[in-house]
């Protein structure tokens, strides 16, 4: 059976085209999040992730051949006043029907992509929320949904390093006392931006997967990050290019929960969310 899932993000859209395993995944960096004031999406924003999905719809619906297409939106629509009116222009724009899912749901989904059915911990660092998941023995042992991602990071602090790191001890403060003694994995751009920057390398699907960070190391890039102007960033070896004024404040954020919850190291993983929500429906 061949399935179409869409991720509507915070700061990007993501396709994933599924067969019996992921066949590939593809993204638009939309910035849904971005000046959104009041809990209103704006309409800039709205308009060009609106876009973005109906040219993922169509392409799961009539290019790909998916039996079945779905679409789920996560902290940016869920937390929106006008989440609803957004869902609404999606589907009379292209006959989306959008799943808006909780934060507890989106940890989940998270926990399924990285770990399947396995003990572990995951971290899922997004544009407008983080997630974060543990597993032990079988049973969620702690899940939690932070009101804080990189998009929201950089439009509170921009790239000041002493702003970024007041926003982020206060962010991470819920998880004060917890200590994750499992296997942990990140997933999602900024970890992946992470780990193609440890490796010196562009990402490639397959290549990164399985990438090991140390807490020592994300501290220390993150540091070096947040000394970098935005365009020496783009010229790192492994920096996207539409990632790069929001790095630094995921580094950030990553190196204070890996502190907090005293992670020695963190894998990175490709499988995620997207291959999450179809475990989460039972479809694989």
């Amino acid at each position: 059976m061949k399935y179409a899932v869409i991720d509507i993000g915070s700061n990007s859209v993501r396709l994933m085209l599924w067969a019996d395993g992921t066949l590939y995944k593809k993204l638009f960096t939309t910035r849904l999040a971005a000046g959104m004031r009041d809990g209103v999406l704006q309409e800039d924003a709205m308009r060009r992730t609106a876009e973005a999905i109906a040219v993922f719809y169509r392409e799961g619906v009539a290019e790909a051949g998916a039996a079945r297409t779905f679409a789920f939106a996560t902290a940016a629509v869920r937390s929106a006043k006008n989440g609803a009116a957004f869902c609404a222009y999606v589907k009379e724009l292209c006959g989306a029907e959008i799943d808006v899912v909780s934060g507890d749901t989106e940890a989940l989904l998270g926990a399924y992509g990285a770990l399947g059915a396995q003990d572990g911990g995951m971290i899922d660092i997004g544009g407008a929320s983080t997630e974060i998941y543990l597993r032990k023995g079988g049973k969620k042992a702690f899940a939690v949904s932070l009101p804080v991602g990189v998009v929201r990071l950089k439009e509170a602090c921009g790239q000041e390093k002493d702003l970024l790191e007041r926003a982020v001890r206060e962010a991470v403060a819920p998880l004060a006392g917890q200590r994750a003694d499992v296997p942990m994995f990140a997933v999602s751009g900024t970890a992946c931006t992470l780990a193609c920057i440890f490796l010196q390398t562009p990402f490639a699907e397959g290549k990164i997967h399985g990438a090991k960070l140390s807490r020592a190391w994300v501290a220390r890039e993150a540091e070096e990050l947040c000394a970098l102007s935005v365009e020496e960033k783009k010229r790192l070896t492994g920096m996207e290019e539409k990632r790069a004024d929001v790095i630094a404040g995921g580094a950030v954020l990553l190196a204070g929960i890996m502190e907090t919850l005293k992670i020695e190291k963190i894998t990175f993983s490709e499988s995620d969310n997207l291959e999450g929500y179809l475990r989460y429906r039972g479809l694989i």
